[in-house]
């Protein structure tokens, strides 16, 4: 397997450089380039073939939030937020920006390097504290969510989807393929206009795209 390319973007060097040390350290991945702000971020995503950029959000000059934006608007690579916060409005605006994961800054790096394998191979990722976060605020189902335009068997899908269920784990607990749960959520994601499977779990918790 080719090395995952990333990029750190964080405006403290102790975080920089521990992620740094961390992930050379592992031969499935290579730091390409650190960035202090959203600038350098965009910056080095521009300059160098980027798979992953670890985003944090408040950073000086340009944020995580608006460098987000960029770097997906100009298809620079996948964005994987990772910040101490979890307030509900900023994954909101991080994944209303093209964000395909958001993770707080409390996990192991073993976890951690699980997070960014699994955004490079397809599979968006929300930390499962801030999934409660979002289901206990809208109580699992927001009158916003229209299921009138899913049929039953996509509803199951949806559900499993916020639920944090990788493909595979949906094709097990449905006794359907992987591939027909593949096809499934295209189709979903194209009924709702949404962009990837995150959004489509943000979406059906909150009411809100």
């Amino acid at each position: 397997m080719d090395k995952i390319k990333i990029v750190i973007a964080d405006d403290s060097d102790f975080v920089r450089d521990g992620l740094r040390i961390i992930l050379d350290m592992d031969e499935d991945f290579q730091v390409v380039g650190c960035a202090k702000n959203g600038r350098e971020a965009i910056a080095l995503s521009l300059k160098n073939k980027v798979d992953i950029i670890l985003m944090d959000i408040q950073m000086p000059e340009v944020d995580g939030i608006e460098a987000t934006r960029e770097i997906v608007k100009k298809s620079l690579g996948k964005v994987l937020v990772l910040t101490t916060f979890d307030d509900y409005d900023l994954v909101e605006k991080a994944i209303q920006n093209g964000a395909k994961g958001y993770l707080i800054k409390n996990h192991t790096p073993e976890k951690l390097k699980q997070m960014i394998k699994s955004l490079y191979n397809g599979v968006n990722v929300l930390d499962e504290k801030v999934f409660e976060k979002i289901a206990k605020r809208s109580n699992y189902m927001n009158v916003g969510f229209d299921n009138s335009i899913f049929t039953e068997r996509e509803l199951e899908i949806i559900e499993a989807v916020a639920e944090g269920l990788s493909n595979k784990e949906i094709a097990a607990k449905l006794f359907i393929g992987e591939g027909t749960v593949k096809n499934h959520i295209s189709t979903i994601l194209e009924k709702g206009n949404l962009s990837h499977r995150t959004q489509l779990a943000v979406y059906y918790l909150t009411g809100k795209r």
